[in-house]
């Protein structure tokens, strides 16, 4: 193989790793989280999605009479699963208080935290978390 045949393909090679790797570092992207915040609200599990890249909590809450939906997104099912969580982790009716990062633009949604059930188990960083 000559010289400029061998650049030529190894200019393929890079091109190539570089275009099928860059959907995988956008994915981690937490830049809508405000993680300079820490929030806490208590409420009533309404769903626990158990699923991939990332599971999801939907809390219903209750203000001043008005309940608001809102969403916590955490970890891996397989990290998670690693740390004894399991898909009945967050039973739907379940009391829960939840410490997260809120997003940035106000929606009612964060990144999870840590969590406190209604006997006092918890779950995440809760004693870390209270410090922020």
């Amino acid at each position: 193989m000559n010289r400029t045949k061998a650049y030529t393909f190894a200019a393929f090679l890079v091109a190539g790793a570089l275009w099928l790797g860059a959907p995988l570092m956008a994915h981690h992207s937490s830049a809508m989280f405000d993680n300079t915040k820490t929030t806490e609200l208590t409420g009533t599990v309404k769903e626990f999605q158990w699923t991939n890249p990332h599971i999801w909590i939907q809390v219903n809450i209750d203000k001043a009479g008005t309940k608001e939906e809102w969403s916590f997104e955490g970890g891996s099912p397989n990290t998670l699963s690693r740390q004894g969580w399991k898909k009945a982790t967050f039973e739907p009716g379940a009391q829960v208080t939840i410490r997260f990062n809120p997003m940035r633009d106000g929606t009612h949604a964060g990144q999870f935290i840590a969590a406190k059930f209604a006997d006092g188990k918890t779950l995440g960083r809760w004693e870390q978390a209270a410090g922020n």
